[in-house]
């Protein structure tokens, strides 16, 4: 831990992912749901522009923490050799407000969203699922790889992405992590037990009609009204579960799309908080979508994973 400018400590990230693997992040996520948190009450992403982007700013309270997330997108900054995306978190006390930590915010995201992810789809998938297809390959492609492997014995893994040679370094790093892993098609969804996306994409990847009844898909490429990973058909004959609906209509292309296109309605939609309390089920007779935005409650319940205990 290094002192931060503000004289807070700051967990870089490579001290978070030692402090906190896959499995104990989804088993943070999954607690602050079993302890009653309900996401409904969790502020909106807050967005505003600055500089040449825009910030994100994601505040939540969990019992004794509160703590936001700042994330800046400069579009350009790929051009200038910086990530796209930045992001610092920070820990305070619940009763004074009192900041007690600084958190390497990109790192908690690359946690906290594979670990959602899980949470459902430990729910949502057969208990005997083996063979997943995953679309994309950045770092969110494979730490949802190594999180649905944390819940599942897999047998067959394949990768889909557009370019051969990223498609190659993330199968090395999967590999890396224990996991056998090749490169895939679209064609594979038609016998994958789960599916993954985890894309920029801004139209559906695949022909819905190739899932299986109770396979189960989870989508979290965006948290834009306009763009989609999944088509229109597949979320109208789908048990569709969301982190929180008004979250959903808000963010999740692949929901509000559907709606428009008149194959879903808001009611169909399914929160994340039922489905792990035991309120609502997997299906068997059709397909069970996950599509995640993410929320900073999640943010939040792994941050606190990272707090030395009080």
């Amino acid at each position: 831990m290094n002192p931060a400018p503000a004289g807070l400590p700051l967990v870089d990230a490579e001290e978070v992912r030692a402090r906190i693997s896959p499995s104990r992040a989804r088993e943070l996520v999954e607690s602050a749901l079993l302890d009653g948190f309900d996401p409904a009450g969790d502020p909106a992403r807050a967005h505003a522009p600055a500089g040449e982007g825009h910030l994100l700013l994601m505040p939540s309270t969990l019992g004794e923490w509160v703590g936001v997330k700042i994330a800046s997108v400069s579009p350009d900054n790929p051009g200038r050799g910086l990530p796209r995306i930045q992001a610092v978190y920070m820990l305070m006390d619940a009763r004074t407000l009192t900041p007690r930590l600084l958190v390497d915010g990109v790192a908690l995201t690359s946690l906290r969203t594979p670990a959602t992810s899980a949470v459902a789809a430990d729910r949502l998938a057969a208990p005997d699922a083996s063979r997943l297809v995953v679309f994309g390959t950045g770092p969110q492609a494979v730490s949802h790889t190594v999180a649905i492997a944390g819940i599942r014995d897999l047998a067959d893994v394949r990768l889909i992405g557009r370019t051969p040679g990223k498609v190659a370094s993330a199968l090395a790093e999967i590999a890396a992590h224990g996991i056998t892993a090749e490169a895939g098609t679209a064609a594979d969804v038609a016998d994958a037990d789960i599916v993954v996306c985890a894309t920029s994409a801004a139209e559906p990847l695949f022909d819905g009609s190739l899932v299986r009844d109770g396979a189960c898909v989870v989508a979290i490429g965006s948290h834009e009204p306009d763009r989609r990973e999944l088509d229109a058909a597949l979320m109208g004959r789908s048990h569709v579960v969301v982190e929180e609906r008004g979250a959903a209509l808000r963010e999740c292309g692949d929901v509000v799309l559907a709606i428009g296109e008149g194959t879903l309605t808001a009611e169909d939609l399914v929160g994340l908080a039922p489905l792990v309390r035991g309120e609502a089920h997997r299906s068997t007779d059709r397909p069970n979508v996950f599509k995640g935005s993410g929320m900073s409650w999640q943010d939040l319940a792994v941050a606190v994973g990272v707090a030395p205990a009080r």
